[in-house]
């Protein structure tokens, strides 16, 4: 692609690199400009205009965009994914259904090291999303780039993301209280909404005092397809009230504590074939907490491994919580 002014006479066919306005009349960057525009501006007093002029071996930016797209998502329908139309060089890319984004960030990064003109931008992995909400946008940045740099970034990007859809449609909260009094609403009104952006409905409210025979009861009898344990009294080590329950009812414990604050004191269990999370008491809140990334992760079926729990300190200090018992405190 050559860049640069030129004199109006050979402008025809060119791309206006900035926009101008000639009298009432705009002329819009990026426009390929006509007989009609080039006799507007010559009318103005305009001697020359700077223009991007395509090479045989160029591809205009919204076809290259939308190339791109399609190398991207070569499969709309199982990747839940839709594509935008293409203007500006640009095009994004729309989750079908509600769920998490999986990504391969190694395969993403080779489409931006291509060519810097080149790019595309996406939300962090396992990022959730709702319905018809923007996973990714693809910029070609310049007006037009080389059909080989194009076809080296997309080479082997074909299904580096998807929108992984909930696999549960139902969940069982079972709370404990450590006293005659019911715990209030709060912390199920918080679970329920969201439950609801993901899909699923709570089934009926489960209370139980905080034993662990009361609550291994619980457990067995949870009709939900995962099973969630809010205590009354926050779980503070493996061999605590909850997962103790979790191993009489013939269930296994995964990993409790994760380095995500807040979210420290969230255990991950199965019981058979359904997950059982025991929730931190900050999952109280609406607001975002380490809770959140399993509990996401277990809807759409992904499996979260001890392991997996371990790798999300990296970006796991979360944003202070007014709810918090102690908030942290800065200096000594």
């Amino acid at each position: 692609m050559k860049f640069g002014s030129v004199p109006l006479a050979q402008a025809e066919g060119a791309i206006l690199a900035h926009s101008l306005r000639v009298q009432n009349h705009k002329i819009a960057k990026g426009t390929t400009l006509t007989a009609a525009d080039l006799a507007r501006l010559d009318l103005a007093g305009f001697e020359e205009v700077t223009v991007a002029r395509l090479e045989p071996v160029d591809i205009h930016e919204n076809d290259a965009a939308l190339t791109l797209a399609k190398m991207l998502v070569p499969d709309p329908q199982a990747q839940r994914i839709r594509l935008s139309g293409a203007g500006a060089g640009r095009v994004n890319l729309i989750a079908e259904t509600s769920g998490i984004v999986q990504l391969d960030p190694k395969r993403l990064q080779v489409v931006n090291d291509v060519d810097p003109m080149i790019s595309i931008a996406t939300v962090p992995e396992w990022h959730r999303v709702d319905a018809d909400g923007m996973i990714a946008t693809i910029k070609i940045i310049s007006y037009a780039v080389p059909n080989t740099a194009l076809e080296k970034a997309g080479a082997g990007a074909g299904g580096a993301l998807s929108v992984r859809a909930p696999v549960y449609s139902s969940a069982t909260l079972i709370e404990t209280r450590v006293s005659a009094d019911i715990p209030s609403d709060k912390g199920r009104a918080a679970i329920a909404g969201r439950l609801h952006r993901m899909g699923l409905d709570l089934t009926p409210r489960v209370v139980v005092p905080h034993k662990e025979a009361d609550l291994n009861q619980a457990i067995s009898a949870a009709t939900g397809d995962l099973v969630l344990i809010l205590t009354g009294s926050a779980t503070s080590d493996p061999m605590d009230v909850a997962p103790q329950a979790l191993r009489q009812a013939g269930g296994e414990l995964i990993r409790f504590g994760m380095p995500v604050d807040p979210g420290n004191l969230l255990f991950l269990g199965a019981l058979g074939n359904r997950p059982v999370i025991g929730l931190p008491g900050c999952a109280r809140s609406p607001a975002l907490n380490g809770a959140d990334w399993i509990l996401e992760r277990v809807i759409c079926g992904i499996e979260v491994t001890s392991r997996d729990i371990a790798a999300l300190g990296v970006g796991g200090l979360l944003k202070e919580i007014p709810t918090r018992p102690m908030l942290r405190r800065s200096g000594t």
